[in-house]
């Protein structure tokens, strides 16, 4: 998985000392002069994290903020700013941001946030892809196995579900058997939190 930074200020020099400073460091960097320009760039295939002014022209950073939480974008959001306030941080922060610099910005740190970004991108990538693994999982049970899954879940015991659906109790037995591996769970309680967990997303 390759992960960038992408930068989105509309300061050139501003871009283009955060970006050296960040290559010189080992990471891939995008720049984009305004966030229109990076709204339409944005994409579920991205990873990494966003560096963004929060005082643009056209949309500024809370603006972009707001559009990539309303398209589901996990990258991890990184503000700078040379004129922001302790509200404008506020809210940043309660919307999600990772952190939010004063320019000039100290590299140390910066950079410090910036791998912990990636920390975070990554993990929300391995957990997509485990539950999009789960997800398929579940999916690939009969009606019937979903009927019995949906039934031990409950707590009913074999013997009741049987009843329920109107067949032999070994026949639950096999059902249930089947899709404990399919689910690749190897307990109640592992089943439980897996069923639920899928059921609830």
């Amino acid at each position: 998985m390759s992960q960038t930074v992408f930068i989105v200020d509309d300061d050139p020099s501003v871009r283009d000392a955060i970006s050296l400073w960040l290559e010189c460091n080992g990471y891939n960097t995008v720049c984009f002069e305004d966030a229109v320009h990076f709204i339409q760039q944005v994409s579920h295939t991205l990873h990494g994290c966003i560096i963004a002014d929060i005082r643009m022209p056209s949309m500024d950073g809370l603006e972009l903020q707001a559009q990539l939480n309303q398209m589901g974008c996990k990258l991890p959001l990184i503000f700078i700013t040379g004129h922001g306030t302790v509200p404008m941080a506020v809210e940043a922060m309660r919307n999600g941001a990772l952190d939010y610099f004063r320019k000039p910005v100290h590299e140390q740190q910066l950079l410090l946030t910036v791998k912990e970004a990636f920390t975070i991108d990554q993990a929300n990538t391995q957990n997509h892809l485990l539950k999009l693994k789960h997800q398929t999982q579940l999916n690939s049970l009969t009606n019937r196995e979903l009927q019995v899954c949906a039934l031990v879940v409950d707590g009913l015991a074999n013997k009741v579900i049987a009843c329920q659906l109107g067949i032999s109790q070994r026949t639950v037995e096999v059902h249930r058997a089947s899709l404990m591996r399919k689910l690749e769970v190897d307990s109640l309680p592992q089943l439980v939190k897996r069923y639920i967990r899928l059921s609830n997303s």
